[in-house]
Formats: C-alpha cells, sequence, structure tokens
C-alpha cells in the first residue's frame, strides 16, 4: 500500500502540493510521503523513509519513526528494509497514481506494473478494498461534516462576491479563500464558470455579464482526506430571468425527486433512470421537448441535455475509489453499457447504509452535443426537439444543483442540505 510522492511540476524540488495515495490514508490515516504499508501475515507495518536532518533547514524538524508508530498504532521501519520485509513472500498491490511509486512496486513485485491499470491479476486486493471503503463509519462521516462546513462557507462567499462585470476567478478566489481560511485545501480542481455547458471547465478568465448564470462546482477536502462536492448555480445579476427560472427548477425538482428516492437498497442506476424521465417530463411541460416521455428517454432526447450520469460515490476521494475503475463503482455482474444515456454513468450499486453519493442533475446547451450529426442533428432526435422554443432560452447555457447524501439506516441525510438551492433562498443569500 503506497502513500506516493510528490509530482514535480518541472523539477523535483518544485513539485505539485503533495496529497498521500487515499488507500494508504484509510489504512494508515497520515500523509507520509514515499512511504509504504504491509500485511505480513501477522501484523501491519509502515516502511517510511527516515527523517533527514538537513530538511529541517527547509521544513522544520520531523517526526521520528517511533513517533510515527506511536501515532499510527503499528510498527514503523526504515523504507531501506522494504526489500528484505517483502523477501519470500507472495506480495499483492494497489495501483499507485504516480509513476515513480508504481516502479518501486513493480520492482519489489518482480513483474512490470504501468500506472493506474486495472488488470486483476495485477490488483487481486481491489475487491477488498471496495468491500472494506464503501461504507462509511461515524469517524468518516464526520469529516466529511468538516469539509462541508468549509464548503457551505465557500459557496455562501460565492453568491456575495458575484457581480456582473467582474471576471469568474474574483468569484473563485472569494469561494476558495474561505476554504484555504480554514487551513484546508480543494477536494477538486474548482469549476466557477459562466459556461456550464462545459461540464468540467476549470477556466476562470471570462467576464460575467448581468444576463448569465454562474456555475460553481467547488468543494472543500477535510484535514483527513475527505471530500465534499457540491455544485450550485446563481444569477450574476442577482435574481433569475424567466427563462432561467423555468428551466432552473426543472433542474431543482428533479433532484428533489432523486433524493426522495435515496434509501437502503435502491439501485442507483434507477436513480438515473428516475433523473432522465422526470427531466424528460419537465423539458416536455416547458415545450423543449415533443414526444412521449419514454420514448425521449429511451432514443436519448434527453440525454441531449442531460448528458451525464446523475452521481457518484463520495469519500475519501471524491470520485470515491475511481482509481480502480469501474470494479468500485459497479457491482459484481453489472457493467458499463454503451448506450448514450447510461455510458457515463458512474455507478450501478444497490445502495446500503453508510454509502456516500452525490445526486447531481443538470441541464445544458452544448454545442458540441446539439450540432453534432450523430447527437442533436440525427434526424429522429431532431424531429424530437422544438428548436424554436429552445432559442428562447439562450440565456441558460448550464445549471447543476449537487449535493452529498448519506444513506442512512431507513432512508438518507443531505449533508449539504444547509447551501441555498431555492431560488428564493439563493437571490437572498446574493444580497447578504
Amino acid at each position: 500500500m503506497a502513500a506516493g510522492l510528490p509530482s514535480p511540476r518541472n523539477y523535483l524540488a518544485n513539485a505539485y502540493p503533495y496529497r498521500a495515495g487515499s488507500h494508504f490514508l484509510y489504512l494508515f490515516g497520515l500523509p507520509l510521503q514515499g512511504a509504504f504499508g504491509l500485511w505480513n501475515g501477522d501484523e501491519w507495518m509502515v516502511l517510511a523513509p527516515e527523517p533527514d536532518p538537513a530538511s529541517a533547514l527547509w521544513h522544520g524538524p520531523e517526526p521520528t519513526l517511533f513517533e510515527l508508530s506511536q501515532a499510527m498504532g503499528c510498527r514503523v521501519v526504515p523504507l531501506g528494509e522494504l526489500a528484505t520485509s517483502v523477501a519470500g513472500l507472495a506480495v499483492q498491490t494497489l495501483p499507485a497514481a504516480d509513476f515513480r511509486t508504481c516502479a518501486q512496486q513493480a520492482s519489489f513485485l518482480g513483474r512490470p506494473l504501468v500506472s493506474g491499470t486495472l488488470d486483476p491479476f495485477d490488483y487481486p486486493l481491489a475487491d477488498a478494498t471496495v468491500s472494506l471503503r464503501l461504507i462509511h463509519d461515524d469517524a468518516a462521516v464526520e469529516q466529511m461534516r468538516s469539509a462541508v462546513v468549509a464548503t457551505q462557507a465557500a459557496h455562501a462567499a460565492g453568491m456575495r462576491a458575484t457581480k456582473p462585470g467582474l471576471k469568474e476567478s474574483h468569484v473563485r478566489a472569494a469561494m476558495e479563500a474561505e476554504i484555504t481560511a480554514r487551513d484546508l485545501t480543494l477536494a477538486y480542481g474548482s469549476i466557477v464558470t459562466v459556461h456550464g455547458e462545459v461540464l468540467h471547465n476549470e477556466l476562470h478568465h471570462h467576464l460575467i455579464t448581468e444576463s448569465d448564470l454562474l456555475l460553481a462546482d467547488v468543494g472543500a477536502e477535510s484535514a483527513g482526506g475527505f471530500a465534499s462536492d457540491v455544485t450550485r448555480t446563481w444569477p450574476a445579476k442577482g435574481t433569475f430571468s424567466d427563462t432561467q427560472r423555468t428551466l432552473y427548477n426543472v433542474v431543482l425538482q428533479t433532484q428533489k425527486d432523486l433524493i426522495a428516492a435515496v434509501k437502503p437498497g435502491a439501485r442507483y442506476r434507477e436513480i438515473h433512470m428516475l433523473a432522465l424521465q422526470r427531466m424528460g417530463e419537465g423539458l416536455v411541460d416547458v415545450g423543449i421537448l415533443m414526444g412521449k416521455v419514454d420514448d425521449l428517454v429511451e432514443e436519448g432526447a434527453v440525454s441531449l441535455f442531460f448528458p451525464h450520469g446523475t452521481g457518484h460515490l463520495l469519500g475519501l476521494d471524491v470520485h470515491d475509489m475511481e482509481d480502480l475503475g469501474d470494479r468500485a463503482g459497479y457491482a459484481p455482474g453489472r457493467q458499463r453499457t454503451k448506450n448514450f444515456k447510461l455510458r457515463t454513468l458512474r455507478l450501478d450499486r444497490d445502495l446500503l447504509p453508510g454509502m456516500a453519493v452525490t445526486i447531481e442533475p443538470g441541464f445544458y446547451q452544448v454545442p458540441a452535443i446539439l450540432q453534432h450529426e450523430d447527437m442533436g442533428q440525427d434526424p429522429k432526435l431532431k424531429a424530437m426537439v422544438n428548436w424554436s422554443r429552445l432559442a428562447e432560452f439562450a440565456d441558460v447555457r448550464g445549471i447543476r444543483i449537487e449535493d452529498d447524501v448519506l444513506v442512512t439506516a431507513t432512508s438518507h441525510e443531505v449533508l449539504t442540505a444547509a447551501i441555498p438551492k431555492e431560488m428564493s433562498d439563493v437571490e437572498a443569500a446574493m444580497c447578504a
């Protein structure tokens, strides 16, 4: 189990901020650069680099191996003993995010590994790891709650900071400042954009105009590495236009219905199918889509405007355990389909108490989809869209509403419920 090494930006001493591997953090709790965790058949042990006295000048004093042992409750030995510690053992491991750690693992396994590969022969521990990390204990949930507190403050600051004439970067700075002020970091790159139709837009140079909606997908990471993941969409001028209000209500009502469906035993794939159904009903009601909702869902017309999955697992990673591929998100015997309306679905498991998921439907006008000959311009799908009615919603590029939801013993808890999403509450928060 590797903690990993910092990734260099352009030379080794100028590295990106270090984040320990989540599997290592889950088992040992401390972000020890370059360390490995080992179960040798009798006990857990950690093999860590010995403190370098010279580093005290640059980074401050480092804990001794004995002090680390006391903190983690297991034996900690010098990293140099790795080769002898694994000698004669049938060693298995999990994927490493950085190529240097992957090379180390390959050397003591005695076989080549490629960073991030998920071949069952290479990573037979993956399924056991998934079964451990799927269900969050009380300590993990408290970590997630602490991340949510900072995320709530960030979104409140973003709503207050938004004004026409400013750049997206101004709002981003206001949001991230609330997280930094709490000595926390981001769980992922912030999406703060007037171009919400670009799903993972991490550019922040556009000017905010009066007619824009601003989509902010920003979440904090707790001190222990647990993520929050929240999206809100609000009007630049502080009040929604009539067209924005109409489509926002479609997305919001869909999200509420999906959250209500989260409970033990519910299959997440069916929650996604409900999302398509509700979005289809809403888009028919407002006149953008035409036809029977079941047909619009089946043929993929709804997915023209809602092209992603309803959500994903949440935990130590914002897309939890996605380094293990669909082994984490998909239950045994289930697999991803190539069908347009399901191919981006990250999660197809039956929900269990202690699981945490996101619920994040959206509406988007993506030119690359709507103008594509095999999608929006396919004759069958094109006939299902009222293009003249759609043109009336030119001030709606993208709307997404996302919450973090914990499955409880009998129902669910919305961990991020305090972050405004009702239109009146959003407008009030922008004036606060």
